[in-house]
């Protein structure tokens, strides 16, 4: 099939005013029919985010779920009725959910510490996965995820969908593809929010079930990070504490121990000197960027006031010397991709994922790159431990992930 480059309008062909259209005359108002069916493994928060970002992005559907939890399936299909009014599937298992022969590709959704697990069962059915960030809680489990990706048959494709944020897409196409900087020198990102939220079990007060927030919340950071910077990271050092947040929560008699705030540099082979900042005890949702170069500074930020209008505001600041051009720019999806989820990032990694499907090569993370991110979550939080830097190199040779690792630019 052709593809098809006009321009969706949305806006108007879901406009009950054009209804009178019939559908053989559909065509600007038509859109690509569903070509693909997604079984979703997992109903939480992020769960249902894929589940709308399917459904909005077209060209596959939503088939069925799967959840040990009945509150969270019985939620995702009420919520499911704003976007259809088909019925899905439920499945009794997990094993029923994957092996479905009505199923295309399967998306794992489900909490960190499990992954593995799920992965083991997904795998057996030879469909392509969409294996939620981070890929798992520990390097020993992303080992092992990572060396079934190698050998399986079809894509894995790891969410490290931050990439495909308006700011970060747009500043990776100015930095790395146009140049604009010359050779990058140093890389900082930070990120100021609220707590964590809840979730079933609250598992993502833990470390030993979330991989800890340097892994768990961070490893998107890091996985730009290690774009921009076009190398393996070589050392690590950390501080942080839990300073505010849960400091008096317990589940099951455990008491919360995750890190609320930290500050992580991070030295490159080439030379790059990266840093990130985490402080998760604040008003509202804001990012930064920061890329220096020989040439000239990019700054890129993106903050929305919870307090306030929820509105997402963003900006790209490219800063160039007397000989050079400067200029301001607000990058932006449209907004009804912006809504669906996570500034529009999951909607763009949908699209990219069912391109995998179609057999064409992108610039999804795949898990090399996903288990290169938790390597320097893992790395950090070890840092934040022992108060000493730690070096990749020695990691690396530890759990043995050389050969899992994309090679070295």
């Amino acid at each position: 099939m052709a593809d098809k480059k006009e321009l969706r309008l949305r806006h108007m062909e879901e406009a009950p005013f054009f209804d009178f259209v019939e559908a053989d005359d559909r065509y600007l108002f038509g859109g690509e029919k569903p070509r693909y069916r997604f079984c979703v493994i997992g109903t939480g928060t992020i769960g249902q985010e894929h589940m709308r970002v399917t459904e909005l992005e077209g060209r596959a559907l939503v088939h069925g779920l799967f959840d040990t939890s009945k509150k969270s399936l019985a939620v995702a299909q009420e919520i499911f009725k704003e976007h259809s009014d088909r019925d899905l599937v439920v499945y009794e298992s997990m094993e029923a959910a994957c092996m479905d022969p009505a199923v295309d590709a399967i998306l794992i959704c489900t909490p960190n510490h499990t992954h593995l697990d799920v992965l083991k069962v997904a795998v057996k059915s030879g469909k392509p996965i969409l294996l939620e960030k981070p890929m798992a809680p520990t390097l020993e489990d992303a080992k092992q995820i990572a060396e079934i990706a190698s050998a399986y048959p079809a894509p894995v494709q790891v969410g490290l969908q931050y990439r495909y944020k308006a700011t970060y897409a747009e500043s990776i196409q100015e930095v790395l593809t146009r140049g604009v900087l010359g050779e990058v020198k140093t890389v900082s990102m930070a990120e100021h929010r609220p707590p964590f939220l809840d979730k079933v079990g609250q598992w993502n007060k833990f470390s030993e079930k979330s991989g800890g927030t340097l892994v768990e919340k961070c490893c998107h950071y890091f996985d730009l990070m290690n774009m921009f910077a076009g190398a393996r990271p070589k050392r690590v050092f950390a501080t942080g504490s839990q300073a505010v947040n849960f400091r008096g929560f317990e589940k099951d008699g455990q008491q919360s121990d995750i890190l609320d705030n930290a500050f992580v540099t991070v030295d490159y082979q080439n030379g790059v000197r990266g840093a990130f900042s985490l402080n998760m005890f604040s008003p509202s949702f804001y990012e930064e960027l920061i890329v220096v170069g020989d040439e000239g500074r990019l700054k890129a930020y993106e903050e929305i006031n919870t307090f306030q209008d929820d509105t997402l505001a963003t900006g790209i600041d490219i800063l160039h010397g007397e000989d050079g051009i400067s200029r301001k720019i607000s990058p932006s999806y449209i907004s009804r991709i912006e809504r669906s989820g996570h500034s529009g990032a999951t909607y763009i990694e949908h699209a990219r994922f069912v391109d995998l499907l179609d057999g064409k090569s992108t610039d999804a993370a795949d898990c090399g790159q996903g288990l290169l991110s938790v390597l320097v979550g893992a790395a950090a939080e070890l840092s934040v431990k022992t108060g000493k830097p730690v070096e990749i190199d020695t990691l690396i040779s530890e759990h043995g992930l050389e050969h899992l690792l994309p090679p070295e630019a």
